[in-house]
């Protein structure tokens, strides 16, 4: 692969050409070009100096805020690995991460010190490198970022870093109850920019608002394309979402391109007419919907409340980056699809289990070719040459093609839950609810729900004699996982009435039949 720029390279480039143009803004901070580069070349000093060397991982957990960027910046600067935790996991998930990965250093936002303050004594990291974000004042036992900003010695050599080098390691919930961590170099994400740019048609002019969590491949693939254009990025910093205060950044910064889940539009599209009204959404040009199924009212709503936007809806996955796109004028038509191949995305085929290419109109497990596949999953070969056929990825989905080439999904990731938009593997659901001593059996399946799209409902099997309730097994759940994952509802069964094949194995598809009827 010949040389592409990194991120750090893309900011450092804008700097130079249009070194006062707005490039970053949440709610709280305005960053140029020039501003970026100066401070991502600082934080990248900063990292080196604490004697972190190219290659080492930093993990990041943190709300959304202006700093993710310049993290990502940084660190490409360092040739280091960002290792984005999702801000939503409990001390054992984000403990059982650092140390798989092996971090030589964590920076953490408000509200986050005191939980990786619960883990830290079980990580070889210098004190000095555990970084608070945010901070008034130093906490006690961490080394504040900006003060780690202001010692930094930028006339230090930086290592050389190519597109071969990695950037992140991004940890994805694992389907055997534990996450594994998916290495991603520069040059595919800089290939993902380019594709995403060229299909979509965004330019340096566009003003991008980024609502999904920063940790997620999302925002940070649509982030990195409107950082190689030299476009403008505001950032939605609220803890949580809300509906209005998004409407209102769309209206006020003008923004031309925003990606959402289904969630997030049926919020904004249940506000009281009085208050849509109140807002100017003109500018908005593009939209992307994912993560989820659209139904037909929520997609003729958006379409409505968007009346110059064009409507777009994609299926990827961190390791195989965009797969297919849905485009706006196959909304309504291809309804329920995810569309064909993205421009440049390379192919896709759809394999039986001994790896033969089904026909059209047959599942078959979804392999895609793309030019950004990720280089594999960390310290883990046997998952890895799971998801590589040759150059073909798969993460397990099972799809179907239509007679038009359209591609339809029909089991997500082994039975994944989406939930807002977040994937909740029932496995491991299952392995945190059957660590407690009352539970012998338990299955776990996605039922439907108006808001969240789908939610975890835990069919329970007790040992012999005990008695548990709901509340004590859902409480149980809420101390050990992130609150997207826990079960809405446990439903507490015989073992006679838990459907099982001749092999002993849960048939969840009965499952969902009896709870969940489509």
């Amino acid at each position: 692969m010949g040389p592409l720029l990194t991120i750090a390279d893309a900011v450092a480039t804008h700097a130079r050409l249009t070194p006062h143009k707005l490039a970053l803004r949440d709610s709280h901070r305005r960053l140029s070009y020039a501003e970026w580069d100066a401070r991502a070349t600082r934080l990248a000093a900063g990292l080196l100096g604490l004697g972190l060397a190219k290659g080492d991982r930093v993990a990041v957990i943190a709300h959304n805020r202006l700093e993710w960027m310049e993290i990502y910046a940084g660190m490409a600067r360092a040739g280091l690995l960002v290792v984005p935790l999702n801000f939503r996991l409990t001390g054992p998930e984000i403990a059982y991460i650092l140390d798989h990965a092996e971090v030589g250093a964590v920076i953490a936002g408000p509200g986050f010190c005191a939980m990786v303050d619960g883990v830290r004594s079980g990580l070889a990291v210098p004190d000095a490198r555990f970084i608070a974000l945010g901070a008034d004042t130093d906490p006690e036992g961490w080394t504040g970022y900006e003060t780690l900003l202001a010692g930094a010695d930028t006339a230090m050599a930086f290592p050389e870093v190519g597109p071969q080098d990695h950037c992140a390691l991004m940890y994805t919930s694992g389907t055997t109850g534990r996450p594994k961590g998916a290495v991603r170099a520069h040059g595919g994400s800089t290939l993902i920019a380019l594709a995403t740019a060229l299909e979509m048609g965004f330019t340096r002019d566009d003003t991008a608002l980024l609502v999904m969590p920063l940790c997620h491949a999302n925002s940070l693939y649509f982030g990195t394309t409107f950082v190689h254009l030299g476009a403008t990025i505001v950032i939605d910093d609220r803890p949580s979402f809300d509906p209005e205060a998004v409407m209102k950044s769309l209206a006020e910064d003008r923004v031309t391109f925003t990606s959402l889940v289904p969630t997030h539009y049926i919020m904004m599209l249940s506000l009281p007419d009085a208050v849509k009204q109140r807002y100017d959404l003109s500018a908005v040009g593009k939209l992307m919907i994912s993560s989820a199924p659209a139904r037909p009212d929520t997609k003729r709503g958006i379409m409505e409340l968007f009346p110059n936007g064009k409507l777009y809806e994609l299926y990827g996955s961190t390791e195989a980056g965009w797969v297919t796109l849905l485009r706006p004028d196959e909304q309504l038509s291809k309804l329920g699809s995810v569309g064909r191949e993205w421009a440049g995305s390379g192919a896709i085929r759809l394999l039986d289990p001994e790896r033969r290419e089904v026909a059209d109109g047959e599942v078959g497990e979804l392999f895609s070719r793309t030019a950004y596949v990720f280089d594999g999953y960390w310290r883990n070969p046997e998952k890895t040459a799971e998801a590589m056929d040759g150059l073909w990825c798969s993460v397990g989905d099972m799809a179907r093609r239509d007679e038009d080439g359209y591609i339809w999904l029909v089991d997500r990731k082994s039975n994944m839950i989406i939930s807002g938009g977040e994937n909740v593997y029932p496995s491991e659901v299952e392995g945190v609810i059957g660590q407690h001593p009352k539970v012998r059996d338990v299955a776990v399946i996605g039922v439907p729900h108006e808001k969240w799209g789908e939610t975890p409902l835990a069919v329970v099997v007790l040992h012999q004699g005990q008695e548990a309730t709901e509340a004590e097994l859902r409480e149980w759940c809420r101390d050990r996982m992130a609150g997207f994952k826990c079960p809405a509802r446990v439903v507490l069964v015989e073992d006679i009435d838990m459907p099982r094949t001749a092999t002993g194995k849960v048939l969840h598809r009965v499952l969902r039949q009896r709870f969940a009827p489509a």
